[in-house]
């Protein structure tokens, strides 16, 4: 299994968990990202290496790489723009992650690897899928499902001190934003953090910008584009959340007990 990829569709929050902690497990990752990334925790993130070239992410280097580079790296997790998933077949993964939280399988296929994994609702292992990670928060948070399907999307975000919806920033309209705001500055009710076109967008609570999709990047109207956490200035933006560290859990558990069958399976054809 060590010797072909893991190719990682998607460069969010979950999706780099899960690749941060595969590549320090010794497989080699291949990440595959879109070429405006969506992701609003940039700073924890390996899309943002689309972005501004390469970004660490808890010690761990993501860099972009070109079409004729799409490969593991010893040193690095490589990036490739590929939101198609075209070079999945030329790569030939030996586990393929969709963790790109469309909340439904745009595709994915149990034929694209020997072990393919869905993040969240969307997918249904044994079906689409070999195993799903359950990303709802809750008791069975990265639990491994090797049947069935995830909880279905809850559509509320988690509360903080009391905020869910308000907490987060979301477009006003289509359109291209642009940016007024950095991750990590300490807002107002009221203050601009940017524009959708024409549009303000302005935050609705006081606290710490957690995340902040990337200048330039067009979006649709109603999608999550910010982040802000009323706890303030306490708030590391660069720390990767307790939710992500326990779904990559769970996909690191997917790839160890899927190798674990394929070695006693390779035994008890070497003792036959």
């Amino acid at each position: 299994m060590a010797s072909a990829p893991v190719v990682v569709r998607g460069g969010g929050e979950l999706a780099t968990a899960a690749a941060r902690l595969l590549f320090l497990s010794g497989l080699p990752v291949v990440v595959l990202e879109r070429a405006q990334p969506l992701a609003v925790r940039r700073l924890v993130a390996f899309s943002e290496a689309v972005v501004a070239g390469e970004i660490v992410v808890d010690g761990v280097r993501a860099r972009r790489v070109t079409a004729a580079e799409r490969r593991p790296e010893a040193d690095f997790v490589p990036v490739a723009v590929d939101p198609e998933g075209s070079t999945i077949a030329r790569l030939r993964p030996r586990v393929l992650v969709d963790a790109r939280m469309l909340k439904r399988n745009d595709g994915t296929s149990r034929a694209d690897a020997p072990l393919v994994i869905g993040l969240g609702p969307g997918f249904v292992a044994g079906e689409d899928v070999h195993a799903v990670i359950e990303t709802q928060r809750g008791a069975d948070l990265g639990r491994v499902l090797w049947a069935g399907a995830a909880e279905p999307d809850s559509a509320h975000p988690a509360a903080v001190l009391g905020y869910t919806e308000k907490r987060v920033v979301r477009a006003p309209s289509a359109g291209t934003f642009r940016t007024q705001a950095r991750i990590g500055d300490i807002v107002i009710p009221g203050q601009l953090l940017g524009v959708v076109g024409t549009t303000p967008v302005t935050a609705t609570i006081a606290g710490l910008v957690r995340g902040l999709i990337a200048d330039g990047v067009d979006v649709l109207a109603g999608i999550k584009i910010g982040d802000i956490d009323p706890r303030g200035p306490g708030v590391d933006p660069a720390r990767i959340s307790d939710k992500a560290r326990a779904v990559a859990a769970g996909v690191l558990e997917a790839v160890l007990v899927r190798r674990r069958e394929e070695a006693e399976i390779a035994g008890e054809a070497v003792l036959r």
